[in-house]
Parts: C-alpha cells; sequence; structure tokens
C-alpha cells in the first residue's frame, strides 16, 4: 500500500463480545461469519488507535479504513461478475473515485484488479498519482470541458459523453486528432428514483445523459451511432442508495435493449461494451454486507440475459459498496450536558465529516458505538442521548436520542459504515480541519496501522483561506 509513512504497531488483545446488556443500532445481536470478523478487527483496531496515541486529546478526531476488508469487497466483486460471465468476457470494474478519493486507496484497489472512474480533473490526477492505468480509468462527468477531453483523448482514457452537445464537440477533436480512447454515450432510461431523490440518477428530469424517453431522443441516439462508426460504447448509470436492485437492473436491461437496437440497425455490432455505471445500496444498519454483488449479478442474469453471453464487455463503476463497510471515524468526547432533561455528549465529528447526514439524517443515518477512554467498548445500561459535533449550530448532530451506553468526557463515539464519502465530503464549516485517514492491518500479533493522509494544518487551513494575499483587498 502507497504512503506507508509512520508505521505503527501496537499489540491489542481483541475486547470481548459483549457491548451491554441492551442492543443498540451499532451493537446488534446477529452478524454474518464476514460481518463478525470485520467487526473484530474493528474493535482491535479502536483499541490500538488509543494505546498507540494515533487518537487522543491531542488528535480527538481520526478516520481508520479496514485493508483486508476493501481487498474482500474488491474480490467478491471479481467474483459475482466472472461467476455470471463467460470466460473470456472483458470486464473492467472501475472504482468511483468520489467516493473514496485518497491516492493510497486507489493504489490499494488497483493492486486488486480495480480501475478508476473519474469525474474530474482532481480525480484523474489523483488516479494518475495512483499508477491507475489509461486502459483501466472512465472519465464520466457532465460539464467536461475541452481541456479536460483533449487529455483523455491524448491519454486514451475512455469517455463516455454526456449529451449531444459534448458529442459534437468529441467529433471535432477526434476529427483534428485521432485517439486510441474507448468512446460512448451516457443515456438516462427514466426509469424512476430511489427513495433518496438527490442520488436518483434515472428519473425523468435527471440532469445525466441523454434523457432516452423524451420525444426523438430514442432515435436520435441510434443516428447518432450510425454516424459515428468509432462509437463503440454505451453508459447508464440507474443506481445509488435508496434505489432498489429490481430497479438498477430494470435500467441495465433497457440500456442493453438499445445496444441490440443500435447494432441490429447497424448490421453489425458496433457497440461492444456496455458500461452498467454502479450504485449498489449499503446496509447501515449492521456489520452484514448486505446486499452483496453476488445478488446483484445474479439478478441481472435474469433480468437482462443477452448482456452476458459473450457478446458484450462490460464495466461496472461502483464506489460505495467497496468501502463503505471498511470505514470507521473515532470521536473522543469533549464535554457531556444536559438539556431538556436528554444528555448530550459533544464530540470532535460533525458536518464537517458526515455532512449528509447532519443535514438529512432520515435518509443518512449512521451507526455509533460508545467505547471508554481506553478505546474498550462500553457496558451498562443504555441511555437515550444525543451525539453532537462541533460546529457552531443546533442541528450538527451524528446521532439524535440514541440509545448507548452513557458517554463520558474522555469516551469514544465510533462513527460506522463511514469508509465510503465521509472522507471525501468535507465540509469546512468554521474552519475546522479534515482529520487524518490510517490504514490498519489487524492480527494475531496486533495492529499494524498506515498514514492514508494526514491531518490537515492550521496553517494549510490559513492558506487555503487567502493567507498570502492578507492585504488584497485594501487601499493601495
Amino acid at each position: 500500500m502507497a504512503s506507508e509513512s509512520a508505521p505503527e504497531t501496537a499489540s491489542a488483545e481483541l475486547p470481548g463480545t459483549a457491548h451491554g446488556p441492551a442492543p443498540s443500532p451499532a451493537h446488534h445481536t446477529h452478524h454474518t461469519p464476514h460481518g463478525r470478523a470485520a467487526a473484530l478487527r474493528r474493535e482491535q483496531a479502536v483499541l490500538a488507535a488509543v494505546e498507540t496515541g494515533i487518537t487522543g486529546p491531542e488528535a480527538p478526531l481520526v478516520g481508520l479504513l479496514d485493508i483486508a476488508g476493501i481487498r474482500s469487497s474488491a474480490a467478491a466483486l471479481h467474483a459475482a461478475f466472472a461467476a455470471v460471465t463467460p470466460a473470456g468476457t472483458p470486464v473492467l470494474h472501475a472504482f468511483a473515485v468520489k467516493a473514496a478519493p485518497l491516492v493510497p486507496v486507489l493504489r490499494l484497489l488497483g493492486e486488486e484488479g480495480i480501475g478508476a472512474e473519474v469525474a474530474s480533473p482532481g480525480e484523474l490526477a489523483l488516479a494518475r498519482a495512483a499508477g491507475v492505468r489509461p486502459e483501466h480509468t472512465v472519465l464520466d462527468s457532465p460539464a467536461k470541458t475541452p481541456a479536460e477531453l483533449r487529455e483523455a483523448l491524448a491519454l486514451g482514457i475512455a469517455v463516455n459523453a454526456d449529451n449531444p452537445q459534448e458529442l459534437a464537440r468529441i467529433d471535432a477533436l477526434v476529427a483534428s486528432t485521432p485517439t486510441g480512447s474507448p468512446l460512448g454515450l451516457r443515456v438516462n432510461p427514466q426509469i424512476g428514483a430511489g427513495s433518496i431523490g438527490a442520488l436518483s440518477t434515472a428519473t425523468a428530469t435527471s440532469k445525466f445523459g441523454v434523457a432516452l424517453r423524451d420525444e426523438g431522443a430514442r432515435e436520435w441516439v441510434v443516428r447518432a451511432y450510425l454516424d459515428r462508426p468509432w462509437l463503440k460504447r454505451l453508459h447508464t448509470h440507474s443506481g445509488s442508495q435508496g434505489v432498489p436492485l429490481a430497479l438498477m437492473a430494470e435500467g441495465v436491461r433497457t440500456v442493453h435493449e438499445l445496444a441490440e437496437e443500435i447494432n441490429a440497425t447497424a448490421g453489425r455490432q458496433q457497440i461492444d461494451t456496455i458500461d452498467i455505471g454502479g450504485g449498489l445500496p449499503v446496509n447501515f444498519s449492521s456489520d452484514d454486507e448486505t446486499p452483496g454483488y453476488a445478488d446483484y449479478a445474479r439478478l441481472l442474469k435474469e433480468t437482462a440475459p443477452g448482456l452476458f453471453d459473450g457478446r458484450y464487455g462490460l464495466i461496472t463503476e461502483f464506489g460505495r459498496s467497496l468501502l463503505a463497510k471498511h470505514g470507521t471515524i473515532l470521536a473522543r468526547v469533549e464535554y457531556t450536558k444536559s438539556a431538556g432533561g436528554r444528555p448530550i455528549a459533544v464530540t470532535h465529528a460533525g458536518v464537517q465529516v458526515a455532512t449528509r447526514t447532519v443535514y438529512a439524517p432520515a435518509s443518512w443515518p449512521l451507526r455509533v458505538a460508545a467505547h471508554d477512554a481506553k478505546g474498550r467498548p462500553k457496558s451498562g445500561p443504555a441511555v437515550a442521548q444525543d451525539v453532537a459535533g462541533p460546529a457552531c449550530f443546533a442541528g450538527d448532530l451524528l446521532a439524535v436520542n440514541r440509545e448507548l451506553p452513557m458517554l463520558e468526557p474522555g469516551d469514544y463515539a465510533v462513527v460506522l459504515d463511514t469508509g465510503a464519502y465521509y472522507f471525501a465530503h468535507h465540509y469546512a464549516y468554521n474552519s475546522l480541519g479534515r482529520p487524518a485517514v490510517y490504514g490498519f492491518a489487524a492480527g494475531e500479533d496486533g495492529v499494524r496501522f498506515v498514514v492514508v493522509r494526514e491531518a490537515q494544518t492550521v496553517a494549510e487551513i490559513v492558506a487555503e483561506a487567502g493567507g498570502a494575499h492578507r492585504d488584497a483587498l485594501l487601499p493601495e
């Protein structure tokens, strides 16, 4: 794994599995064997993080990533699609970089045979820094600039055009400079929304892709391919958190049918690869990784069997499902108080790391576990309490009226399932800094930590805020 600076090892005995007499959302009573193993690794890492001083009074907020868990998810993804595709079928699994834009993570996934789906110059730069090869990189974005397109085409990176105007821009670039980039078009099957409207990408009015059911749109898409023999891919992304698997599969079926229509009209197999996007939802209520990639792959084969007969290459773009279950945030409790009869634990994790949870708690609830000042799971009666963040507004709450063993100053609120997006969506409210992120490997001989990202310093915050230009607005 890249960036293995400042490794630390701690010997830490596995804490007992008894988390107190009353199960909470973080301490449910049933685990799959895989989920149980991941939970034990996590508890071992939390204990070791406190013992080694990775977290403490001077570092009250840190993130942890389970290296073994990430590898396991990558292996499960490969196995799921290998089971439903004929031998020799070209399959590229490209990780959605937006879910965890961390170079060491991309490097680790690359070593596990996972490429990168990028949607900005910054994400492309991260993928390149991680050593992701151009042929394992896919560029998707609804707002690609001419410079972005030129760079991608020069590198040979796959590009999915989002709309007719972008396709016309690519026409001009391809005419002036031949490219080896595989090129495709994103379409919106307009199949409907899931339970989180803001994340539903295949609605009637979604901003993504060519709206396939709009008047004249399907005919335009077919003609666009017939006029461009070099346009050989078709892309859709119908899923995300809150979208049921059946709806996701319906989007893929719709796009497969379109590919068949285009190829039949062309009289040859012009479209040779279908990019089905990602969007497998994550279970945020327990340690179990459900639904699994195998569940989705089997459903896809049942729904669109022709997609898996060996005639089409496949690309996937999963993000959240690869990382979410393997990340943990440790937030030290600074103070406790009571208001209106309800206990409140004031911690160092809030809107700056859990923006979606704070602003849309019904859609993005998180499990929180109570650990003591030594990093051990707390026991004792469950007490309804709020777990608050440090930002200066009343709604900065990770959990409201949550039943947990009573948190006290110096304890830790351990926030689970935060491997995807929670280390990506830093929100600089109150100029709160980005926390350090460590990868860990837990075994019988203890826990080894590696630096994935260093904590943002106060000096870096000042620099980002224009510190070098402090007199810029004053009269000359």
